[in-house]
């Protein structure tokens, strides 16, 4: 069985939808995919393209794929480049466990996913009945994946994998996800318009690639369609349990649970150093609420270091990873599915970043950030993108270095008050030479005399919380 891993080649550049990028298994697509708002991207011309899709048509018929069936699939797609840029830079941000799981369990998802298992809780619950997956598990992969239905991906799959196989860095897996994909639609489950996925051809709800759909996808209400696709999520998350169930999943039984190292802790920790729950135990680890539970063989996981949170995984924890072979997206969905059902948030804490930053840090320099004008899209700690879009804007303004890098010596600057800041470079102003929209009109309101009326001192509205994402 491919795992959504092995497709998707990064880790959370959050596919589709939802926390993790281009991470999954079952699917391929990824915790954090992009907004489905996006506009998709457009072909563009490519002889190259056109000679590769002339060929594979006589490749695919040799292997059972109909005329009718191709001129159907080629006859809107096209290379499309955007495809082959997010491919070549999905790895660029390596995300700590801190800042994925202050991602894959944020307020605004743990809201929805408490909101959705309350609408779909008797379907979960007949799912769960039928595949033996707890249904706050399958919730917390739907979760990740496509931030609950709501990030399923619009790139057209024919178009996203014949651009892929036609690169040709990974070209023979790829070419046989397209041909995995032109099965799906020779068997009449979606037609090529509605066959939308992520830009590596995660497909739906929960992000299934072609040839995990052709093995794993259900038709769980018997009307003759395995559709993943539509805003209905039945097959999508019943496929995802028929994915985990085969998988060896145990109903009941937990992923893992957080635990408190002794201090000074030394002794064996990962996936390949498992012991007894007793011998945990008698080693120094505890529970956060009373004693471990006795789920069989277990793992410690450290992934920041003895001085972070420690978890210890059991059985349905390798189950999780066939979904996604990435630790953090097996904890993270572990996680979320624990917070869906009113568990508690990490309680272990976590080190400083490389820059020697706590998430306290990040997050003030975040608001402060915005505060003069600089938008970082959102105080959630995590250093994404549009985050280090803002610290080179300052930095810019400045006259200091563009790094846009984070650290503790940014952090001091942006304290300080205008007049003080001073810069880094001899000569430069001290202030902006041009400063942001936000910050002129802030300083002309400064220098204006207070308008005299009853509402004068009334707070202004505060801004609409955004995600800042890689």
């Amino acid at each position: 069985m491919t795992t959504r891993r092995g497709f998707t080649l990064g880790l959370l550049a959050f596919g589709a939808g939802g926390v993790s990028g281009c991470i999954g298994g079952g699917g391929g697509g990824s915790a954090f995919p992009s907004r489905a708002a996006d506009p998709p991207p457009r072909p563009v011309p490519n002889p190259g393209w056109d000679a590769w899709v002339a060929a594979f048509r006589s490749r695919a018929a040799a292997r059972g794929i109909s005329q009718a069936t191709l001129d159907a699939a080629f006859r809107g797609a096209g290379f499309l480049p955007e495809v082959i840029e997010r491919d070549r830079n999905q790895t660029e941000f390596r995300r700590t466990l801190e800042d994925y799981l202050a991602i894959a369990a944020s307020d605004e998802r743990l809201a929805l996913g408490r909101q959705n298992l309350a609408r779909h809780g008797a379907l979960l619950s007949e799912i769960e009945a039928r595949y033996g997956v707890d249904a706050h598990v399958v919730a917390a992969v739907w979760g990740l994946e496509s931030f609950f239905g709501t990030r399923r991906g619009n790139i057209p799959v024919i178009s996203a994998l014949s651009t892929l196989a036609y690169d040709g860095r990974r070209g023979a897996f790829f070419e046989d996800q397209l041909v995995a994909a032109l099965r799906i639609l020779e068997n009449g489950d979606v037609t090529p318009d509605r066959m939308t996925g992520s830009w590596a051809g995660a497909m739906g709800h929960t992000q299934f690639i072609p040839t995990s759909y052709l093995a794993l996808a259900v038709d769980f209400r018997g009307d003759g369609r395995r559709d993943i696709w539509s805003d209905d999520p039945t097959d999508a998350l019943a496929s995802a349990a028929n994915y985990l169930s085969r998988s060896g999943w145990q109903r009941g039984q937990p992923w893992g649970v957080e635990v408190r190292l002794p201090a000074g802790y030394a002794g064996p920790s990962g996936r390949g150093a498992t012991r007894s729950v007793a011998e945990w135990a008698a080693a120094g680890i505890r529970g956060w609420d009373g004693p471990l539970p006795d789920a069989g063989p277990a793992a410690l996981l450290i992934p920041q270091g003895p001085s972070g949170p420690g978890f210890l995984v059991f059985r349905n924890f390798g189950v999780i990873l066939r979904y996604n072979n990435a630790e953090n997206y097996a904890i993270g969905v572990g996680h979320l599915s624990d917070r869906l059902i009113g568990r508690p948030p990490i309680r272990g804490s976590f080190p400083p970043d490389a820059a020697g930053m706590t998430r306290a840090d990040r997050q003030e320099l975040q608001r402060l950030l915005t505060r003069a004008g600089y938008d970082t899209g959102g105080t959630d700690g995590v250093i994404g993108a549009r985050t280090r879009a803002a610290i080179e804007a300052w930095q810019r303004a400045h006259g200091l270095p563009v790094t846009g890098e984070p650290s503790r010596e940014l952090l001091a600057r942006l304290r300080q008050p205008v007049s003080r800041r001073g810069s880094g470079r001899r000569g430069a102003a001290r202030s902006p030479p041009h400063p942001p929209a936000a910050a002129r009109q802030r300083a002309r309101r400064r220098r204006a005399p207070a308008p005299r009326r009853p509402n004068s001192g009334r707070a202004a509205r505060p801004r609409r919380p955004a995600r800042d994402r890689a």
